[in-house]
């Protein structure tokens, strides 16, 4: 496992140039056991390689929404206030100019991960979620 959420950004942002491997850390062998087993147990999400590290003073935060449909993404800004989407980002820049030379909004990903809908447990209220929408979609096109 990566230990810090430092590291596992400086991880994500190069990936897919810079693979991480096990054999990397000095302390760890792609030989040893798994720290955690790929089940169930716990609800696994799959997040996408390339994402830029969070610019000074920010910080990326990623929450798993409470019927674990999905999950939102948004940055912390320097005053406190979250951000949702670029067009957040564009207008905390007009009101704080001087961020403009640290911050861009490029530095900025607001793509969420993926849940792994197969570790998420058949009780959980996302599995109803899901139900209900297609209900209301059937019922939607029903009504044509």
């Amino acid at each position: 496992m990566v230990p810090t959420k430092e590291e596992f950004e400086t991880i994500r942002e190069s990936f897919t140039e810079d693979p991480w491997f096990c054999s990397r850390r000095p302390d760890c062998s792609c030989e040893q056991p798994a720290g955690i087993e790929y089940d169930s147990s716990r609800i696994w999400i799959i997040d996408k390689p390339n994402i830029p590290k969070p610019p000074p003073d920010t910080e990326r935060l990623v929450i798993m929404r409470r019927d674990y449909s999905k999950m939102d993404t948004y940055y912390v800004m320097p005053n406190g206030k979250r951000a949702r989407c670029s067009g957040d980002v564009d207008k905390f820049l007009e009101a704080h100019p001087e961020y403009k030379d640290r911050i861009s909004v490029s530095s900025f990903s607001f793509a969420p991960p993926k849940i792994v809908e197969e570790t998420v447990s058949h009780n959980t209220a996302w599995k109803a979620a899901k139900v209900k929408k297609q209900d209301k979609a059937d019922a939607f096109s029903g009504q044509k």
